[in-house]
């Protein structure tokens, strides 16, 4: 079950974030995604070399929200497509196949477009109630999420809203697993924060750490 971490320095500062990566590498964390949306060209593409550099011997992939160029110029191992971002297919051809390219998705209709573009997987959500994400309307939930999971034959990724409490929720939906912002980078342990997700997802108790 994959856990994905999306940053965001303006909750945690990136130098935490590098401080607490080798621990929650360990706990179960499989990708980091970076999504500063206010940091210009050059910075960006700075941190993006600095998490492949950090990341990638853990065994953790980077992924570049919404910049092909970026990605590319990085050494990442994909890139995820928001709603205002380059269309998937012209981002596929762009990378020439050496990303993996996500897309992100708030119903089934979206989720199957993005599917039929060649997108390789797709975040679905929110699924939960979260301010982050208001914009996109209200909660998909997780009938609908079980739904798309079970009609795409790409990885699906919930996202939006999920905390340790939720992702018990999430069990036996068919969802490759969880992208989460907050959950992980607010806990006092983030390290501790992955693994309760991950035995939350997989039927154990998410509330304890070990």
């Amino acid at each position: 079950m994959r856990i994905m971490l999306i940053s965001d320095r303006h909750l945690r500062p990136i130098e935490e974030m590098w401080g607490v990566l080798p621990a929650v590498a360990r706990a179960g964390l499989t990708d980091l995604m970076i999504r500063e949306k206010d940091l210009p060209g050059g910075p960006l593409l700075a941190l993006a070399r600095e998490a492949v550099t950090l990341a990638r011997p853990l065994g953790v992939r980077v992924i570049v929200n919404d910049r092909v160029d970026v990605a590319l110029a990085s050494g990442a191992d994909g890139v995820h497509l928001g709603v205002a971002a380059l269309p998937v297919a012209a981002a596929k051809k762009m990378a020439g196949g050496t990303l993996r390219i996500g897309a992100s998705t708030h119903s089934l209709e979206d989720l199957l477009a993005a599917q039929r573009a060649g997108a390789d997987e797709a975040t679905f959500g929110p699924v939960f109630p979260t301010a982050s994400k208001a914009a996109y309307g209200p909660p998909a939930g997780v009938a609908a999420l079980r739904d798309a999971a079970r009609e795409a034959a790409i990885p699906v990724l919930a996202l939006g809203g999920v905390t340790l409490q939720r992702a018990a929720d999430l069990r036996g939906s068919g969802i490759a697993g969880v992208a989460a912002i907050g959950a992980i980078l607010l806990a006092p342990d983030p390290a501790a924060a992955v693994a309760a997700l991950a035995r939350a997802l997989a039927g154990g108790d998410g509330t304890r750490p070990r």
